[in-house]
């Protein structure tokens, strides 16, 4: 717990959050990683030319890029909704859950009656899903349920410590547990419980807390050992020690870009006439598993131009000394010039046949 205060404390000290538009990428890459827990494909800079310019990205599905956009959406409610400190109730979930399932939510027929998940609508049904296949609390318990969450949640809120960080993290991480665990909607519960988190935590002033792909299954087994242990400080614990591993890699990041002079996780102003397709190869690159091969038709059907045009951009983006080609013509690699990107964004992967 104190590693976590130091690293925050660093992390202010350093100003990474004064840093022009940190707010928007953060909260992009918020977004990015709680859909990708879901299954959406849609990186970070894909969403970034989807929310700033709307292109959408070659590849992938209607359904995950609409995914995340109602979650932007609804994070951006959920901002407004912590800035003004509003007090939680079932209506005031419910229409965020309508945001965050506004293009993706089906309607349920049961024999209590149908409901939309796409309303924000608590489900009428009975649910075996998500963490171990585990059963949910009955359905008409659910209203009562989340009232009293809603209740609960008020209280704490209005009695936390002053200035207590650690506390108001806690506080934040058992309200996602305890929301979860009542899995009110038939779908959404996931991003919906992620989004009350952050939620609180932009209203106590905290850095938000990201859940990263990568961490997805240690996320969820401390979901699970929290449920089975009956445990509630299980959850708090992984968390914090996830945020501080995120948090430690972001300073990291930062003070290395200070040093050589190139910006976080962007290129340098030499790259500033890159297309938007060219900008996507170099994201494909940063992000693909190692053992990928990236060749010219795998970029030309990803990006759904023909190979020909893939190859004029691979030549630009070495002409331009932002990849270079490393090993002989049949089993060499690209590898992205690390001078003009953040140390941790090098991954190399062939795109040749």
């Amino acid at each position: 717990m104190a590693d976590l205060l130091q690293t925050i404390e660093r992390y202010r000290q350093l100003g990474i959050e004064e840093q022009i538009d940190y707010k928007k990428f953060y909260l992009y890459s918020i977004i990015t990683h709680s859909t990708a827990i879901e299954g959406s494909t849609v990186t970070e800079i894909e969403n970034q030319l989807l929310f700033d310019e709307g292109i959408t990205a070659p590849g992938r599905t209607l359904q995950e890029q609409m995914m995340n956009l109602d979650l932007k959406a609804a994070y951006e409610e959920a901002q407004r909704l912590a800035e003004r400190h509003t007090a939680y109730s079932v209506d005031v979930l419910c229409r965020l859950s309508a945001i965050v399932m506004r293009n993706t939510g089906s309607t349920y027929n049961t024999p209590l009656g149908s409901f939309s998940a796409a309303e924000g609508e608590l489900r009428k049904v009975n649910v075996t899903a998500g963490f171990g296949g585990r059963s949910y609390l009955a359905h008409e318990k659910v209203p009562q349920a989340l009232a009293d969450f809603c209740r609960w949640l008020n209280n704490e809120r209005f009695s936390l410590p002053k200035n207590d960080i650690l506390a108001a993290y806690r506080l934040s991480f058992v309200a996602h547990y305890r929301l979860v665990s009542i899995h009110p909607w038939a779908d959404g519960n996931g991003r919906m419980s992620r989004l009350v988190m952050n939620m609180l935590q932009w209203e106590f002033g905290l850095i938000p807390v990201k859940v990263l792909k990568e961490q997805k299954a240690e996320y969820i087994q401390a979901l699970n050992d929290t449920r089975d242990k009956q445990d509630e400080s299980i959850l708090p614990a992984v968390m914090m020690r996830l945020h501080n591993i995120n948090l430690q890699a972001e300073i990291d990041a930062y003070v290395a870009s200070q040093e050589t002079g190139v910006p976080q996780g962007v290129l340098q102003d030499v790259a500033d006439d890159l297309t938007d397709r060219q900008r996507v190869i170099i994201e494909i690159l940063k992000n693909v598993a190692v053992n990928v091969a990236v060749n010219t038709k795998y970029l030309s059907e990803r990006l759904g131009v023909n190979r020909k045009t893939i190859q004029r951009d691979v030549v630009a983006l070495q002409e331009k000394r932002l990849i270079q080609w490393v090993g002989s013509d049949k089993t060499g690699h690209w590898e992205i010039i690390e001078k003009f990107l953040c140390p941790r964004s090098r991954i190399s992967a062939a795109v040749y046949e």
